[in-house]
């Protein structure tokens, strides 16, 4: 039976690190918006390995589903008070844990 925990371990070790401007590192957790946290091209190939190691059918997942993700602009916080609306469902960690346990993608 697969962990919420190694999923989680597989994905830290697979997406590149973000940090914060004084080099803090942000690693991700269950439900950070993988779309937010890394680029498309990074999340794709993740994804393609994910399937290969836990042996999940990744096939029927949409991406067009969860993208075009709208990053919010660093400085957008000093311009406005509004929060950005996203058209798009996020995509986490928690989704691909969840289907490593059922071995097949549960979302869409």
């Amino acid at each position: 039976m697969v962990k919420d925990e190694e999923v989680l371990a597989f994905f830290r070790h697979e997406l590149p690190l973000m940090t914060t401007l004084s080099l803090k590192p942000i690693p991700v957790e269950r439900d950070t918006p993988l779309q937010a946290y890394a680029e498309s091209d990074d999340i794709s190939y993740a994804i393609e390995k994910y399937g290969e190691i836990f042996g999940v059918d990744v096939s029927s997942l949409d991406m067009t589903h969860y993208y075009p993700w709208k990053v919010e602009w660093f400085f957008r916080k000093w311009f406005t008070t509004k929060p950005l609306v996203q058209t798009k469902k996020p995509l986490t960690v928690r989704m691909f844990a969840e289907s490593a346990k059922a071995g097949k993608w549960l979302f869409d």
